[in-house]
């Protein structure tokens, strides 16, 4: 039995005002496209379907293609809603959707969906759990346990809800869950809990053959290779820029022998960190060679700020983002404080110390005399 191991696909996002639809459309059809070639099974999405609990139209309809094109092709889908879903829109035609080989976890109610499939090896249990916040374990439990025995923590949690699915351990088990697993490394484009309060360690997933997990973007196995985190499809921050993207091909054979491979994902427009001066990246021989629509982050070394910078850049890199600096007056965060002997100071001189103080460095002649002159005037 073969899968194809996706998550947090966060469609309808947006990043610095820029739409990401179009470049989620062309990696969900490269998803497509190896699902076929590599003969996948199905497709297993942990989580973070959309950007937001209400998507905005044209990414529902977008997903909703996708699922129609996946069980054209005969193709299972088995999917998690995530921190950034509502389990209730997500869940929402779940039933007429099994019919179709497409299989999404209900509101969780204490109990985690369970789906059986069947190949030469025997049977394959695949549980489906969605993202779980101590309050929704905790309303669920309630009724079971006395105050002091509900769990508190995110650990506690997510421990109770697995430890309430029944495991046959002589079975072959896939966990899809959506959660931050302790030890994994984190990006700026995830959401993050003040103190990494959301932590769950990995040792509760130990009954399970693998662990399909989102939450995380930057691909990576955490304890163990079959607990893994795909990561994004595309690169969603900065901070993802060096990374390379892939779907997780997870082949399950005999059981305690599940086969780990990649498919590399390649975006329409990648996101990219460049640095230089401003005659620097706008010569010719520096971007010629380069794809100047992809998803930029410029840092200009300039000393002084390039009037009109961003729009000036976008002629040459019109999917510019971000636009900053890196010289001496960014280097050094100083506290500007109340000037000493204000009365004693002219004007200029207090604006002197003004700049400095700003800049990190002193005003040249050419703007002491230009400072002067407006004082004049």
């Amino acid at each position: 039995m073969k899968f194809l191991h996706i998550s947090d696909l966060h469609l309808g996002k947006r990043i610095n005002e820029f739409s990401m639809m179009e470049d989620q459309i062309f990696i969900l059809n490269q998803i497509l496209e190896i699902a076929q070639t590599r003969q996948a099974d199905g497709v297993i999405i942990a989580g973070d379907i959309y950007d937001k609990p209400v998507p905005p139209a044209e990414a529902v309809k977008v997903f909703d293609l996708f699922l129609t094109k996946l069980a054209d092709q005969k193709i299972k889908v088995f999917a998690v809603s995530g921190n950034h879903d509502s389990p209730e829109r997500i869940a929402f035609g779940a039933q007429l959707m099994n019919r179709r080989g497409v299989y999404v976890s209900p509101v969780y109610d204490g109990n985690a969906a369970k789906v059986v499939l069947t190949d030469d090896y025997g049977e394959l249990h695949l549980h489906l759990l969605p993202f779980l916040k101590p309050a929704i374990v905790r309303h669920v439990l309630e009724k079971e346990r006395n105050e002091e025995e509900l769990p508190q923590s995110y650990h506690e949690a997510v421990k109770a809800a697995v430890d309430r699915i029944e495991v046959d351990t002589e079975k072959r088990n896939i966990l899809i869950a959506h959660q931050f697993v302790t030890g994994a490394g984190r990006c700026d484009s995830e959401d993050v809990s003040v103190g990494g309060l959301d932590n769950v360690d990995a040792e509760i997933f130990e009954a399970f053959d693998y662990v399909a997990l989102g939450h995380i973007h930057s691909p990576q196995a955490v304890k163990r290779e079959t607990v893994r985190y795909c990561g994004t499809p595309l690169k969603y921050s900065f901070s993802e820029a060096g990374q390379a993207k892939a779907a997780v091909v997870v082949e399950c054979r005999e059981k305690g022998q599940v086969i780990l491979d990649t498919a590399p994902l390649v975006p329409l427009r990648d996101m990219r960190s460049i640095r230089g001066t401003y005659m620097e990246v706008t010569a010719r021989s520096f971007y010629e060679n380069t794809n100047t629509e992809d998803y930029l982050q410029i840092t200009l070394t300039d000393e002084e700020d390039v009037p009109d910078g961003l729009a000036k850049l976008r002629t040459i890199y019109p999917n510019l983002m971000q636009l900053v600096y890196d010289n001496s007056r960014t280097r050094q965060n100083q506290t500007i404080e109340m000037a000493e002997g204000v009365q004693q100071k002219s004007e200029l001189e207090l604006f002197k110390e003004f700049y400095e103080l700003q800049n990190n460095q002193p005003m040249s002649q050419e703007q002491e005399e230009f400072v002067r002159k407006l004082m004049e005037e």
